[in-house]
């Protein structure tokens, strides 16, 4: 796969809905050309205090942030007609389905790719198939864990290695 876009999002809180950032990596010809990312205003808006543990963001950080609409309206342009890749597609996956039916858009049914289950029949000697982990095996070196643009960063790096 040589043409794609990465996508990594964070949530506030346990409901897939609660998208507060998002990072997005563009992938043409097997070259990162672009990327995005951008904090968003979370539903429901609270945190949960493990959520803000793992990734560091809380209401301060996402008061003032776009709401998913208007952040999603400009990833639109950059995602047109390219497949979607996550690690743990169905988290990320159900985090855009559950913003666009929260907000009443209609689901263009983006096609999606695993890099956690391509890494987990590639990689079978890995104690664990963590983003980090998977990227370190691909020999991409993963700073900011949890930070939805260099989650995105990574599973860029894997795809380009196991896709």
């Amino acid at each position: 796969m040589r043409d794609f876009a990465a996508i990594d999002f964070e949530t506030a809180n346990n409901e897939r809905s609660s998208v507060c950032s998002v990072g997005i990596v563009i992938v043409r010809n097997g070259e990162i050309v672009d990327s995005f990312y951008s904090l968003i205003q979370p539903v429901p808006n609270y945190y949960n205090y493990w959520r803000s543990q793992v990734h560091g963001l809380c209401h301060e950080d996402t008061d003032d942030a776009p709401v998913f609409p208007k952040v999603w309206a400009l990833i639109e342009p950059l995602i047109e007609g390219l497949p979607l890749v996550a690690h743990n597609k169905p988290f990320d996956e159900g985090c855009l389905k559950a913003a666009f039916h929260f907000y009443q858009m209609d689901y263009p049914d983006y096609e999606f790719y695993d890099t956690l289950a391509a890494s987990r029949r590639k990689f079978r000697h890995l104690p664990n198939h963590q983003l980090h982990t998977v990227a370190a095996e691909c020999g991409y070196c993963l700073e900011n864990h949890h930070h939805a643009l260099a989650d995105a960063e990574a599973c860029a790096a894997i795809a380009l290695e196991i896709l």
